[in-house]
This record gives C-alpha cells, structure tokens and sequence, in this order.
C-alpha cells in the first residue's frame, strides 16, 4: 500500500515521503480500517518536527485523524467488517496512507449525517472546542465568548460549538477572506486583527466589560491581547500553540484581574475519563443530525498531496479543515 513516511524530523514538506510499505496488520484489541478521509490537524506539522508531546519512533506516518471503513478486527476487539467509524490511529502507524490500524476501544461510529471528509474533521476538533468550552471553562448561555483563529479547524469548531450553547461569539481572524468565512460560521462579531485593535474591539462590543470566555489555540501575542480584554471572573482555556510562541504568563496578572487561566489536553480523557469521551460523541452526533454544527472542510485533496496540505495548515493559510481522501485524483474534491 502507500503511505506517507517521515524518516527525519523538519518541515512537513521536506520530511514527508511518499512510499510503498507492507499493510499494517490488526494487533490484538486493534481494528485494521480503510482510510476514507484524514483530517490534517496542526499536531501533523508538530510531528514532522519533532515538537509533539508524542515522539513515536522513526520512521513514522503521520494523520492523527481519519474516518474509516473496517476491514479486519483483531483478537479480542469489539467491531465488524464494513462498520464506518472515526478514530485516532495508534503512532507509528498513522493516518496518512490507504490504510492503519486503530484501538478498537477508542474507535467511534462516524455519525450517518456527514460525509468521510466531514465526519474525519469532527473528532478531534469538537472535542477539544466541546470539553474546552463545556468541561473546562464552564460556559454558560448569554455569555460573550472570543475565539482566536476562528476560520481555521479548532477555532470554527469552537465557534459552532459556543452558538449552539447560546453564547455571543466574536471571532478574532487574519484577512478579509478569513473573515468572511468566521461571519459564514456565525460569529456576532469578527475582529481582524491585522487592521483592527482586538483589545478595543472587545472592550467596545461588551461594554467594557470583556469576553467571558476566551478560547485560545494560538498563544503568542493572542494571548497576550486576552489576558487584557478578559471580563471579571472570565476563563481563558489554552489548547494550542500555533504561533509557535508559548507565553510566559504573569500569574500576579491573573490574581489582579481575577480571571483563571485553564489549560486543556483533550487526549488526558481518553485514558482517565473514556465514558465522557463517548458521551461527548453522542451529544455531537446528535448536533450533526440537527444541522446545529457542521465540520467546515475547505479542501479535500488526494494522497499524493498530503504533504503539501501538512505544510500548508502549519504556515496558516487554510481555512476550515483540509481533508486527505485517498483514492481522490488531483483536481478534484474542492
């Protein structure tokens, strides 16, 4: 089969290398799936570095995301050929290629109501927006919630997510593009924070009170503008650093200003609260089937340009989710 392969650590577009490798077999509590879709996340890129929290042993295949169709069940787990489930595949073995193998205890059914590309993006994305915005911060109706990068993959789930919940959500973008697609989403209010001041912008869409709620997956300098647009007893939730700046943070600041400052792992549930990972699929399985929320994919490119897509999420200048479906010829699927 082919497969993407990363033998040393760089840039994706350098590192990764298209290669034909032996199919991976279904291990003991494993599912061997078909890749259907593989939603390209920013941790993809983190891996090609070498700057993920998972270093998984070279030479690896990067896609920590996919949509797939069942086709060997190994000892011991639960699934049957056929079954079309989303899933995380178990590193090394990931999911960029024709086919991998996944934990079979982890893997979901992919909801009927969207596609191979759009159920791919729903993982990962709308867990970490759900358990970020409901778990952790805490996030109540009414509420103002800012959303940093809101036309990418993470910040249009968090979005999709807050109005769902009843919230009023601005979302702070770079580009008029970019903002149109987070006004699209449903953002009450877009900030473009190459041409305008978020921190004024904030300020004056609340009344000065600040945004309740600020959900960050780019550190640097967003979350320097958050900790001084942040509301009396609001939550800044951290789930990223896609700048690539991790901000040092002045904790005299928060005691000052009284706001908490929450960090989010979404994968620590996997191991210590699997029940709430499932139930969190279910309530967005359920939001699927209403319409309520919707994976936004821009792009769904073949195999062969897997490596370009990587590159492309890592630098910022995608929308949405980008979605690898293998089988795709080139020029098609946009």
């Amino acid at each position: 089969m082919q497969a993407w392969r990363v033998h040393e650590t760089g840039e994706p577009r350098a590192v990764m290398r298209l290669e034909e490798v032996a199919e991976p077999v279904a291990g003991p509590g494993q599912l061997l799936l078909r890749v259907r879709a593989a939603d390209v996340n920013f941790p993809d890129a983190l891996l090609c570095r070498g700057q993920y929290q998972v270093r998984p042993p070279l030479p690896f295949t990067p896609g920590v995301e996919v949509c797939g169709e069942v086709l060997a069940v190994g000892e011991g787990a639960q699934g049957r050929p056929g079954d079309r489930v989303i899933a995380t595949p178990a590193l090394p073995t990931g999911g960029f290629a024709e086919t991998t193998v996944v934990s079979a205890s982890a893997a979901l059914p992919a909801p009927d109501a969207l596609d191979d590309a759009q159920a791919a993006a729903l993982h990962i994305g709308y867990q970490t927006g759900w358990f970020g915005l409901h778990r952790r911060a805490r996030l109540q109706p009414g509420e103002t919630l800012l959303v940093h990068a809101a036309a990418g993959g993470v910040g249009s789930a968090a979005v999709q997510l807050g109005k769902a919940h009843g919230a009023r959500v601005i979302g702070v973008v770079g580009g008029e593009d970019k903002a149109k697609v987070a006004r699209e989403l449903g953002c009450d209010l877009v900030v473009d924070r190459r041409h305008e001041d978020i921190v004024a912008a904030v300020k004056e869409a609340t009344g000065g009170r600040g945004a309740d709620v600020i959900y960050d997956p780019v550190g640097g300098d967003a979350f320097a503008k958050s900790v001084k647009c942040v509301a009396f007893e609001g939550r800044i939730v951290v789930v990223g650093f896609a700048s690539g700046v991790v901000p040092q943070v002045a904790l005299n600041h928060a005691l000052v200003k009284n706001y908490a400052i929450l960090g989010l792992h979404w994968g620590l549930y996997n191991t210590h609260d699997p029940a709430a990972v499932r139930a969190c699929h279910d309530e967005l399985t359920r939001l699927a089937a209403q319409g309520t929320v919707s994976p936004l994919v821009s792009e769904r490119v073949p195999l062969d340009a897997a490596a370009d897509a990587v590159q492309r999420v890592a630098d910022g200048t995608t929308t949405g989710r980008v979605v690898v479906v293998p089988g795709q010829r080139q020029g098609e699927g946009r």
